[in-house]
């Protein structure tokens, strides 16, 4: 079976009598090719990439400098022990911490996000000799012990007990929350310090951290209101807490700034990286300031793994932050995102089952609901809106679970370039006459 001549019948025969369920329903595409903000089909079909692969894919797919970076490196170095250092290690380690402020000093690498935050909540536990961590009831942090007991959007049944200390607070939603001021808006600090009340009531006196994402991708592209950070941050200190803030999706300029958390007015204790930061390849980070590595040095803190600090990553990762400074690459994901979210806002005065648009830099939310005044979440017609998509060339994810099977969730390459986005919109406007219409 070779890419060039893909037997489409015999494929899927395999695929699904030898693959193993993850909990996806594969996408009856066949995927040979990928290109700057494209992936392309056995069958010569060409679609517009506006998840980034799975969110992950930050400036571009096959970029030729990174594809470059790969094979030479991987000529000389591939795999070391876990003890010992090779330099695109260090290059890396000293590139990330230089864009970064004070108290983000110290970096360890891993593979997926998953495994970061799973470090960085067993160190927060061993700095704090506390083991009850809070996260956010529409979170989506991993699927390892730890991290997937502090994901709620899904997956948490048919298994038995998370780990035990696991506590949530209600996410933030300025589209549906119920807490309100009188005119109307949206009273996000009075929702949380009311889910900070049943924090304290539910603690045994051991709270260790917060985990948070600046914005919560998988709970529908929920952005984090102004001040709404830095208010948290003041619940942890008060606790005597750490504030993991979880950029898998955010980092490395996605959201307009090279970390979201920077516009929020806030440093995190610990920060996390993955996706953006490897373009596609399993690299993470977990950020923190000395102080917090050395007491975890003291404590015994301990996470040994097989590809800790591997250094085809690791040059990946350089190479990663080497393109999005020197592109300005921050800078176009601003201004491509607020020129996307323009042409989703025009398309709204034609199309009355756009509920809601959600935008920071190219983390783009659409919610499809079935009228305006009752903001009914209508998963049916986001399924038909994507299958429309996908069938003129444009891959719009879609969430489909209770709660949010509305939403589209996109972030496109922050490589992408203004005639890229009119292309997609020309196809999202066409997606929305045939199944409006």
């Amino acid at each position: 079976m070779t890419v060039g001549n893909v037997d489409s019948k015999k494929f899927w025969e395999i695929a699904d009598s030898k693959l193993g369920f993850f909990g996806a329903q594969f996408i009856r595409e066949i995927i040979v090719k990928s290109e700057g903000v494209y992936v392309y089909t056995n069958e010569g079909k060409k679609i517009l990439d506006f998840t980034s692969g799975q969110m992950s894919c930050l400036v571009g797919h096959c970029h030729p400098e990174i594809n470059k970076v790969i094979a030479e490196t991987s000529s000389t170095l591939d795999h070391t022990l876990s003890g010992m250092v090779s330099p695109p290690v260090i290059e890396l380690a000293e590139k990330l911490t230089s864009l970064l402020p004070d108290g983000l000093d110290r970096a360890t690498f891993l593979s997926t996000g998953g495994e970061s935050n799973e470090y960085a909540i067993k160190l927060a536990k061993c700095v704090t000799g506390k083991f009850e961590v809070v996260g956010l009831s529409l979170s989506w942090h991993g699927m390892t012990a730890a991290a997937n007991a502090c994901t709620y959007q899904a997956g948490r049944t048919g298994h038995g007990p998370m780990t035990p200390g696991s506590l949530v607070l209600p996410s933030p939603n300025a589209y549906r929350s119920i807490f309100r001021h009188a005119d109307g808006s949206y009273d996000w600090k009075t929702e949380l310090d009311y889910g900070w009340s049943l924090i304290d009531a539910q603690s045994t006196g051991s709270l260790a951290a917060v985990i948070i994402e600046p914005v919560l991708s998988s709970g529908g592209m929920l952005i984090l209101p102004d001040g709404y950070l830095k208010a948290m941050k003041e619940h942890c200190q008060k606790r005597g807490m750490l504030l993991i803030v979880d950029e898998a999706q955010t980092g490395v300029g996605r959201c307009g700034s090279m970390f979201a958390f920077e516009t929020m007015g806030v440093v995190p204790d610990i920060l996390c990286l993955s996706k953006t930061l490897g373009n596609g390849l399993p690299l993470s980070a977990v950020v923190t300031s000395k102080e917090i590595d050395n007491k975890g040095r003291e404590g015994g803190f301990l996470f040994y793994t097989t590809h800790v600090n591997d250094p085809i990553p690791a040059a990946v990762g350089s190479k990663v932050l080497e393109i999005v400074v020197r592109d300005n690459l921050v800078a176009n994901s601003k201004a491509r995102g607020e020129q996307f979210a323009a042409g989703l806002k025009e398309l709204s005065n034609s199309f009355k089952a756009i509920g809601d648009i959600r935008q920071m830099g190219l983390m783009i939310g659409l919610e499809i609901v079935t009228d305006r005044e009752s903001k009914t979440s209508d998963p049916e017609k986001a399924n038909l809106l994507a299958k429309s998509m996908m069938k003129y060339g444009l891959n719009a994810n879609l969430i489909a679970v209770k709660a949010f099977g509305g939403v589209f969730r996109m972030a496109p390459p922050i490589s992408i370039t203004e005639s890229e986005i009119n292309e997609a919109l020309v196809i999202i406007k066409k997606a929305f006459e045939e199944v409006y219409f």
